[in-house]
């Protein structure tokens, strides 16, 4: 019964192995010839450098040929200086196919995680998709490496000077390798342990990339709580976790060790023995047998990093499993296969009896039927918790709902393809993010393309460009990570002017105005004015003034519709929205 899951994490390691081989042995065929063509020379002069033992005993020191002592040196000489050259290009080569393999796996590991939809991310932890970036493409190289030195450099030197071995002695050759069965049989045993030690090794290194992650993103509320000794207790037990894990797989790997040095040990006596019997009884050179002990020893390093190759490629496989794990993982909401461009004529955006809940069992919006008309501006409002950013996050299509249609101008999204939709759609939120690199390049990913006066004029218009020019490198400033050298204002101004270089028929406005002073928030207040007119806005606000002049409020309860109209409408019914709008200016809100 053991035996069977034993079998199968074989029969896995296999798989997982021969479609990494299958995916790059193509592209780097002709460097990985090379290579092993380099290790063949090094087998080879180490072979040559056992076998010319025998002539060096048996001609140069018993016969005493003074032609063969001038022969043998230059021999061995010209021989090494050959395996030096081969055992450069051979490691040369190899790491920079490693370096081509780690890159293109990063790559298409990268790939895969743009190709997931918003679910994705929000279930997945950042530390774990990094440490999959890094780690996981590195072990990919290292099977590969491993795979390609083994079968090039370790098994073609053993088999060279197992060839020297059974040509001096049959009987010697046989004795040596007595103690094989054991060796294999205690490595297959150690399987299973290197497997699960590497899985929880990954794990920690992840819950240190969390630990690094937050402390950079939240020092301000560290130290503003004084948590430095909570991070740095968490960061003492994450990397303890790994110390701990990693002396384990070396005790675990290291086990083959002593094994191979006690099993060579023995195997050397015995064939010293019997050796020496038949030099001293049977007639036999001792130029033979020094030929026979010298390929023996010359054999160890390589046949010991042949018996552990099988503990390294365990170790590696899970990394290349979690690898494809993350490569093969479809996206949660599909685009279907008949998708077709959005084509959009007036604009408008509707929800028809749209219900949806992140979890199914949890659902936050409740058969939802809205209209937001082309060319007009629609507001949400509701407390917190209520259902308005799930709305947008509906319409952007980063969630399908349970029942329901979301469509545009009649379309349902799910209908259409996701470049057509996000090129008609701009979207402001609450959460201002801004990417490394400046100002200038910030706004323009609105619209690569667009001109510099284009990019100064969406600026103007979100009352961005005076502070702009305020700061020492004008539109050249570099942002910082997350746009942490700016204020919060001037991140969000930022933003807006991204979303106005865009110039996307429909907007959708989360808070645009939430992290704006009075006086830009009147500037914005009026190119906000500018901006809608002509086109299909959507607009989340708690300051209830901000959408005081939208063409349709709707007010949303627990995830239910509850109030329609216009704001002297809705003033006029005395219902939620009269007294969240009473309660915001009487200053309790």
């Amino acid at each position: 019964m053991s035996e069977k899951p034993t079998l199968s994490k074989l029969a896995s390691d296999f798989s997982v192995l021969k479609r990494l081989v299958a995916e790059n042995i193509r592209s780097f065929l002709p460097r990985y010839a090379l290579a092993i063509a380099c290790m063949a020379i090094v087998a080879g002069a180490t072979g040559f450098s056992a076998w010319i033992m025998r002539d060096l005993i048996n001609k140069v020191f018993i016969d005493r040929e003074p032609a063969m002592m001038v022969v043998i040196c230059g021999s061995v000489a010209v021989i090494y200086v050959i395996k030096g050259f081969a055992s450069y290009g051979q490691e040369v080569i190899l790491a920079r196919i490693g370096n081509a393999i780690v890159a293109s796996t990063q790559r298409k590991i990268f790939n895969a995680i743009l190709a997931q939809d918003v679910p994705f991310f929000q279930k997945s932890q950042s530390s774990d998709l990094v440490t999959r970036i890094t780690y996981n493409a590195q072990a990919a190289s290292s099977a590969l490496n491993l795979i390609a030195t083994s079968m090039g450099r370790d098994l073609l030197t053993v088999i060279g000077l197992l060839f020297v071995m059974v040509s001096q002695d049959l009987v010697l050759t046989g004795i040596a390798l007595i103690g094989l069965p054991v060796l294999f049989g205690v490595v297959s045993h150690l399987l299973k342990k290197i497997r699960k030690l590497f899985g929880s090794e990954v794990r920690s290194i992840a819950a240190t990339v969390a630990t690094l992650q937050e402390t950079f993103h939240g020092i301000r509320v560290i130290k503003a709580f004084k948590l430095e000794d909570a991070m740095r207790e968490r960061m003492t037990h994450s990397v303890g976790a790994v110390e701990k894990l990693a002396n384990r797989m070396v005790g675990v790997q290291a086990v083959t060790v002593p094994l191979i040095d006690s099993l060579g040990g023995i195997a050397v006596s015995s064939v010293i023995f019997y050796g020496g019997w038949r030099v001293i009884h049977d007639g036999a050179t001792p130029g033979e047998f020094f030929s026979f002990i010298t390929a023996l020893l010359m054999m160890t390093e390589p046949a010991r990093r042949l018996a552990r190759l099988h503990l390294s490629l365990a170790a590696s496989a899970v990394g290349v499993r979690m690898l494809y794990e993350l490569v093969d993982l479809p996206p949660s909401t599909p685009e279907r296969d008949n998708a077709v461009p959005l084509n959009l004529t007036k604009g408008e955006v509707s929800l028809s009896a749209v219900s949806f809940g992140y979890a199914p069992e949890s659902p936050v919006l409740h058969d939802i039927t809205m209209i937001a008309k082309g060319g007009q501006i629609t507001a949400l409002v509701g407390l917190s918790g209520s259902g308005k950013s799930s709305i947008f996050n509906l319409v952007m299509r980063f969630w399908s709902p349970q029942s329901g249609i979301v469509a545009i101008d009649g379309q349902n999204l799910a209908e259409v393809t996701a470049t057509s939709l996000y090129q008609q759609i701009s979207l402001v939120g609450q959460d201002v993010f801004l990417f490394e690199g400046t100002i200038a390049e910030n706004i323009l990913r609105g619209r690569p393309d667009a001109t510099h006066q284009a990019m100064i004029e969406a600026a103007q218009n979100a009352a961005a460009h005076d502070f702009i020019l305020s700061l020492p490198d004008g539109y050249e400033t570099k942002v910082g990570e997350f746009g942490g050298k700016l204020s919060g204002g001037q991140r969000q101004r930022i933003a807006i002017a991204r979303a106005f270089l865009r110039d996307a028929p429909i907007l959708l406005l989360d808070e645009p105005t939430s992290a704006l002073d009075a006086e830009s928030d009147a500037a914005i207040q009026d190119a906000l004015s500018r901006l809608m007119t002509g086109r299909t806005t959507l607009i989340i606000a708690h300051r209830l003034a901000t959408v005081s002049k939208a063409d349709t409020i709707y007010v949303l309860d627990q995830g239910r519709i509850v109030e329609t109209g216009g704001h002297k409408a809705l003033m006029a019914h005395n219902g939620v929205y009269a007294r969240l709008y009473d309660l915001q200016f009487a200053g309790t809100d």
